[in-house]
């Protein structure tokens, strides 16, 4: 069994460096990972350049109770709804890579395969992108919307907002939000001349 620790380390070292690449900014984005049925979530407020050992929230989700005095972050409740989901999944990541946030504001969206299989990588990843309508970050609204949502893809664009997907463990997760953020990008390219490129599996 993976050690507390080195969850911790391979979170941290996610966390690093998605921002040290600019897949995430400021106080933006959140991760979580379980260990022995306790959720851990980044703390409100961090930053993933600077992200510490020390700055984790700690949920146990056989008893919904917190385990530490760390605040978490406000988009606590998306993380717990994906560990409830399936006892299989061991991490989640949310970042408002700039790719993911940008195609998530396109006027048309296939709600139910928002992004285009350009290349075979994200269906092979991730799974099924699906859409969740916009609400404000952190709100009752968005958690509703998400919950209704989540039985029907396996990872998801939050409306003017970003892209949140989970994984069997840490760097499963992180390869997921890595293939969304590059097919997200892929696909605004393709935008610009679509008469050019041809779709997969479609």
């Amino acid at each position: 069994m993976t050690t507390l620790q080195l969850k911790i380390d391979e979170a941290l070292w996610i966390a690093h460096s998605l921002f040290e690449r600019g897949k995430t900014s400021g106080s933006t984005g959140n991760l979580s990972f379980r260990h022995e049925n306790k959720m851990y979530v980044t703390a409100g407020g961090t930053c993933f350049g600077t992200l510490s050992g020390e700055d984790f929230a700690v949920f146990d989700l056989e008893t919904s109770t917190w385990q530490n005095e760390r605040k978490p972050s406000k988009e606590w409740p998306l993380h717990r709804a994906f560990y409830t989901k399936s006892d299989t999944i061991g991490a989640v990541i949310h970042t408002h890579g700039p790719c993911a946030a940008l195609w998530s504001c396109r006027k048309e969206l296939d709600e139910d395969d928002a992004v285009p299989r350009y290349t075979p990588y994200l269906r092979m990843k991730v799974g099924q992108i699906g859409v969740v309508p916009y609400a404000p970050p952190g709100s009752p609204e968005l958690f509703a919307a998400f919950e209704a949502a989540l039985p029907c893809a396996e990872g998801f664009l939050l409306r003017n907002h970003g892209g949140i997907v989970a994984g069997r463990d840490l760097m499963d997760a992180f390869a997921a939000i890595e293939e969304l953020e590059e097919s997200c990008r892929t696909a605004c390219f393709a935008r610009l001349h679509p008469e050019e490129y041809a779709l997969i599996g479609r």
